[in-house]
């Protein structure tokens, strides 16, 4: 019954050229062997509120029995734009059809430095951690600001911080074993050199993909409360049920009674030609502010 809304709602966000994407595991039922298989959750975000964009935010989770390149080739064919991502390799064949650019996540970089931290004194990872520390206390002074305006503060401010990161990485890189954990750390960090400074050319692209992230986690927290889904058929619904109600969420909608409003109206033969009436930024009270 909901599976239209779905659809359609994803159809709104890949149209939009500007995307989040991340994945979590989804357990699910192998009926004949006695135990759960390992699904995967994909999720495709939108929200310009850091940035005082005027569409609605939204989250699309669509199910895959596997986190092979080819799912999120499939879903987002047609898709043309910017793709926030993390490091997942899966994502760089969409890069390599030219009409996808990636971005790639400041947040997945600082934590790689800051686990090395976390067992002893790390002078090199300390500095590095400080450095992109920088770059957040910018971000954080410029939220909310027009695209424009954060595009001209990043190339001002950002460049020349991450244009000093890049050959400090490399001197370091240099002195250090090759097999240690920061010369991974490290060899990560240059690797993504394009997609991490994507950010400092759009204002309208975050530093991170944190945005998502936040999406994931009630997927990981459901994921814990119901153990697994029946089948490949409940891993969809569980897609479809959880983008409406996490989209309702980040609208300001109480999911319950949107979906209460919904289901009553699909089955008084709400027209198929109307169904943006019923996506959840429709029932949205008012325009959402920027957040933090």
């Amino acid at each position: 019954m909901l599976r239209p809304i779905h659809e359609r709602l994803f159809e709104r966000l890949k149209a939009y050229g500007k995307l989040f994407a991340d994945e979590t595991t989804a357990p699910v039922l192998d009926p004949g062997r006695g135990r759960t298989k390992t699904g995967q959750l994909f999720a495709y975000a939108r929200d310009d509120r850091p940035w005082s964009g005027i569409d609605p935010p939204g989250v699309v989770y669509l199910y895959a029995p596997d986190r092979k390149a080819e799912q999120p080739l499939r879903h987002l064919q047609g898709f043309v734009g910017i793709l926030q991502v993390d490091g997942y390799p899966g994502y760089r064949a969409l890069a390599e059809r030219n009409a996808v650019s990636l971005a790639f996540c400041w947040a997945h970089v600082r934590r790689r430095f800051y686990e090395l931290t976390q067992s002893g004194p790390a002078p090199i990872a300390t500095e590095a951690l400080q450095r992109i520390a920088e770059l957040y206390r910018i971000e954080s002074e410029i939220r909310g600001r027009s695209p424009e305006e954060r595009r001209t503060a990043r190339e001002e401010r950002s460049r020349p911080v991450i244009d000093a990161l890049q050959p400090w990485l490399r001197e370091k890189l240099a002195l250090i074993s090759q097999k240690s954990k920061l010369a991974e750390a490290i060899r990560y960090t240059l690797s993504r050199s394009a997609g991490l400074g994507r950010f400092l050319d759009d204002g309208r692209v975050e530093i991170d993909s944190n945005v998502v992230e936040r999406s994931i986690r009630p997927i990981a927290l459901n994921r814990k409360n119901a153990l697994f889904a029946g089948s490949d058929g409940g891993g969809e619904h569980w897609a479809t049920i959880a983008s409406l109600i996490e989209t309702a969420k980040l609208n300001g909608v109480d999911p319950y009674a949107y979906l209460a409003d919904v289901i009553t109206r699909i089955v008084a033969d709400h027209p198929q030609s109307q169904l943006d009436d019923l996506l959840p930024w429709a029932y949205a009270p008012a325009p959402l502010k920027a957040v933090a």
